[in-house]
């Protein structure tokens, strides 16, 4: 019994990733001794070139700067290595995607479903909430939605919209018009 427990168990084995957090190759920034080409073009810390020497005499240069020297351009031919302070270059480009994270204005697309006989009462409630959205610098999806014979009433849809579109334009411009998308009426609104 215990052989065909071992089969078993065999059999039944899930497969798992050796190394999840390594980097992919073209990732990877080659510093040091982990440079292979056998020559580069070396810049010195101030922007200044040195010229093309064999990767040997630039670790030994990079060594009476006390700095090391990092493969800046390794598509170049020969590729491109600068001496530099890594650690210091690693935080300044953590740094800077930090400032891109920060300027990138991110929204999302609210959706706010209506029939074309939505009541007076109701409507408006909607509208307040795309108010809401716009204020909240979000784009709001309106959708009109027809069911059975109601799509013979595409007008009573398209002035469900219009007077959305009168009731927040001074808050929201129209990034999309309306347009009819299968059994819907779809718009989109953003901030102004």
């Amino acid at each position: 019994m215990s052989n065909n427990k071992n089969i078993y168990y065999r059999r039944c084995r899930i497969a798992v990733t050796r190394r999840p957090n390594r980097p992919r190759r073209s990732d990877r920034t080659f510093t040091n001794k982990n440079i292979r080409a056998k020559e580069v073009r070396v810049i010195d810390p101030d922007g200044n070139q040195i010229g093309i020497i064999p990767t040997y005499k630039a670790l030994a240069t990079a060594g009476d700067f006390g700095l090391d020297l990092v493969e800046i351009s390794p598509n170049a031919n020969p590729p491109v290595c600068k001496i530099m302070d890594y650690g210091r270059y690693k935080y300044e480009l953590t740094k800077k995607k930090q400032e891109a994270k920060k300027k990138q204005s991110t929204f999302q697309i609210k959706e706010i479903k209506v029939r074309p006989k939505t009541g007076d009462h109701d409507l408006q409630t909607k509208i307040n909430h795309i108010k809401k959205f716009i204020a909240k610098k979000d784009k709001v999806k309106v959708t009109v939605m027809f069911r059975g014979r109601e799509i013979t009433l595409s007008q009573l849809g398209r002035d469900v919209l219009e007077r959305i579109i009168q009731e927040t334009e001074e808050v929201a411009a129209v990034e999309q018009y309306p347009k009819f998308e299968g059994r819907t009426m779809v718009m989109l609104l953003a901030p102004k």
